[in-house]
């Protein structure tokens, strides 16, 4: 079963429009004394921090904002003293019901954030084809309270085939903050992979990335894509195959696949990007492709601490690893 490909991007501030489900039915305040001569949207961003500026746009464009009463522009000056009134809108899936008891990996867990190491085989949430059995199901079964969160605060994704680690937001506050690092590029992600042939030099691959207009099923470098940027630095030569690491700067969809295809090294086992059969009949029988997110970093969205955590190389991609060394020697 294959990912939805339009729907494989990270997470932008669009994604996550929806408040929690407990909100209140509306959120009145008072413009502070400061705050003659300034905008509406921007009053409004200072007083309401947990709410993404494009949200708090969203709910002015829907007339969800008033001003004494009257609904007005973003662009609308303020005098001071007035009284503000927001009316957000109201969840449109009830996501506790989809709780599922899936046996969950935590490798951090605190009030504003969940660090979970991802399986292979485990889709992150429910999409075409896909109605359950996701990530997003077990964390809605052992975090309860992300059902008052967008997506159950997921920020970012990885394939279904792909492993490793995955932050996830617990409270909207720090969704938002999340997803607003991820834009800014202060998220880093690195990931090991075993891709095939002979790479013996570090690059950047700074390539766009979008629908592969011959297979629309499939990502491709193309002219009209979003702009993409990986590092690949070789670790270790082995027999047909070279041990990566791969650092992003953007998350695109299939990312590190395409780009590992583009310079004429796609990864062991990619179902998709690979299409020419390894000789090695090691490297043809791996089920899967070679790609684990080993390390993550990030600034902890409320308390700013520069924070990193790493996940070891699961067992079938050790194994592999192994057994391609015993080969050489």
């Amino acid at each position: 079963m294959r990912e939805a490909l339009d729907e494989w991007d990270d997470y932008s501030e669009s994604d996550v429009q929806a408040p929690p489900a407990d909100a209140p039915a509306a959120l009145t305040l008072q413009a502070p004394a400061d705050a003659l001569g300034e905008r509406l949207d921007r009053v409004l961003a200072r007083l309401l921090p947990d709410y993404s500026r494009n949200r708090l746009q969203t709910w002015i464009e829907e007339g969800r904002v008033s001003v004494d009463g009257i609904a007005r522009a973003g662009k609308y000056k303020l005098f001071g003293h007035e009284t503000l009134k927001v009316t957000p809108a109201t969840e449109i899936a009830a996501l506790a019901d989809a709780a599922e008891d899936i046996p969950l990996r935590v490798v951090h867990a605190d009030a504003d954030i969940i660090i979970v190491d991802k399986p292979a085989g485990l889709v992150v949430h429910p999409g075409s084809g896909i109605a359950n059995g996701t990530l997003l199901n077990a964390l809605l079964h052992h975090f309860p309270e992300t059902a008052g969160v967008p997506r159950a605060g997921i920020v970012h994704r990885l394939d279904r085939d792909t492993s490793g680690l995955m932050v996830v937001g617990r409270t909207l506050r720090a969704q938002t903050r999340l997803v607003e690092a991820m834009k800014a590029r202060q998220i880093g992600r690195t990931y090991t992979a075993l891709a095939t042939g002979r790479l013996e030099s570090s690059q950047w691959v700074d390539a766009p990335v979008g629908r592969d207009p011959r297979h629309r099923t499939r990502m491709a470098v193309v002219p009209s894509g979003r702009e993409a940027r990986t590092f690949i630095e070789p670790l270790e030569l082995l027999p047909g195959a070279t041990l990566l690491d791969c650092t992003l700067e953007t998350g695109r969809t299939h990312q590190i696949r395409v780009h590992c295809r583009y310079i004429g090294h796609p990864l062991v086992g990619d179902p998709v990007y690979l299409t020419r059969k390894p000789a090695s009949p090691l490297l043809a029988a791996f089920p899967r492709q070679a790609l684990h997110a080993r390390r993550l970093e990030l600034p902890h969205p409320v308390s700013g601490e520069a924070c990193a955590w790493d996940s070891p190389l699961p067992a079938d991609l050790r194994d592999l690893l192994e057994a391609l060394r015993d080969d050489a020697a």
